[in-house]
């Protein structure tokens, strides 16, 4: 069983992306939990490890189960509001090719890793102020 977090942050109807993998695909920051940390430790760690920002986390938007490579997957989402840090890479497994803010429109347009939160996404976004 695999478990992680990820963090959703829009800012101005943008929200931040991160591009990683061999395939180099768009998703939220996320990652695994280690077995220590809860989940929102491990949300706002890999939010800082992925884009060099901080957050609060101002609340649980759901949890994803599913199967990805044949694996059980657990991901807590969290909606993150940035409180400081600049925007850079600093991924100690160097998985990040690049970090930006997307509107729903070009979100609509890249390739994403988990094509299934598109449309959670997509309505975040146009929730959002």
């Amino acid at each position: 069983m695999w478990e992680g977090s990820a963090a959703v942050c829009v800012k101005d109807r943008y929200l931040l992306v991160v591009q990683q993998g061999e395939k180099k695909l768009w998703t939220v920051p996320s990652g695994e939990k280690f077995e220590e940390e809860s989940y929102e430790a491990c949300c706002l760690r890999e939010l800082e490890e992925e884009t060099g920002y901080l957050g609060d986390i101002q609340r649980s938007l759901f949890v994803k189960k599913g199967q990805s490579f044949g694996i059980d997957i657990t991901v807590h989402y969290f909606r993150v509001q940035i409180t400081s840090g600049e925007m850079k890479i600093q991924d100690p497994d160097e998985l990040i090719h690049d970090i930006k803010w997307v509107s729903l429109k070009e979100l609509q347009t890249l390739d994403l890793s988990f094509p299934e939160d598109l449309v959670f996404l997509s309505e975040y976004i146009k929730q959002s102020s």
